[in-house]
């Protein structure tokens, strides 16, 4: 099999981040969700977002997929403003155009799966190849065979989403968002809709991406050890900012921050 996720590999070489928030500030009515949000994500990194509900941290993956727009600060995607674009020597709000081209370096694993139910799994992985980046039916067709391959799921291309489990449906997923080829590719709570005994599936796939390919990943979880497992660096959220972060041993083992130690006992505690 040909490596399916070659074209979105990075050169970790390239010391410029894939991704950087600037003092970004992001409000619903009078409630500031982000504020004075700052930070960065290097290329082939592996970042893990933690922290309470209502932090923020699902925000910043719906700001990055264009999903929602901010208000303050500036968003940058492989260098280039995401919300902005250039202006004479400042930056004026992005058009449309601008947006849809930038949109085509992310690819996103939602918490609800968002198949379409009317079409197969191999339909549902090769629509947006074909339809967006103007694949032949044939060659999106075959990208989509290799990847459900590299889920585990080469058996059930033929099938509807109705004949999945939730954990074969979130791997299609996962192989529907790699199938447009991102530099990036962002995870919401990929494990919250799915039962217990099948998250393990999900977290599986989830890791030999991360372990065997050099793809840049931004992961919003409540799973504390796999994201201990898996990052690089985990950034732990509270009230619109980056109260802590740091390598996971780090962050897990021996906290700085009193918020975040009491954060991680009553979750670790709950698990």
């Amino acid at each position: 099999m040909s490596n399916p996720v070659a074209d979105t590999a990075n050169t970790t070489q390239n010391a410029k981040p894939i991704v950087k928030f600037d003092k970004v500030v992001k409000r619903f009515g009078d409630h500031t969700v982000l504020d004075q949000l700052s930070f960065e994500v290097m290329p082939g990194e592996k970042v893990s977002i933690i922290g309470p509900s209502g932090s923020g941290k699902s925000t910043v993956l719906r700001i990055l997929m264009t999903l929602e727009g901010i208000e303050g600060g500036v968003v940058y995607v492989g260098g280039e403003p995401l919300w902005h674009e250039p202006d004479g020597p400042g930056l004026k709000p992005a058009s449309e155009a601008h947006l849809r081209r930038m949109r085509g370096q992310l690819g996103m694993v939602f918490q609800s799966f968002n198949l379409f139910p009317h079409m197969s799994v191999v339909r549902n992985i090769t629509e947006a190849p074909v339809q967006v980046l103007g694949l032949s039916r044939a060659e999106a067709r075959a990208r989509a065979l290799d990847l459900l391959e590299l889920v585990g799921l080469s058996d059930h291309a033929e099938k509807f989403p109705h004949q999945l489990s939730g954990g074969q449906q979130q791997r299609v997923g996962i192989a529907r968002a790699l199938a447009m080829r991102p530099s990036i590719l962002l995870f919401d709570e990929p494990t919250s809709a799915l039962d217990p005994e099948l998250v393990g599936e999900v977290l599986t796939v989830i890791g030999q991406l991360a372990a065997e390919h050099d793809l840049t990943m931004l992961l919003v979880t409540h799973e504390m050890r796999f994201a201990r497992e898996i990052s690089d660096r985990v950034l732990f959220f509270d009230q619109g900012q980056i109260c802590e972060s740091g390598p996971p041993e780090e962050l897990f083992t021996d906290p700085q921050e009193e918020r975040t130690r009491e954060f991680l006992k009553t979750v670790l505690a709950a698990n």
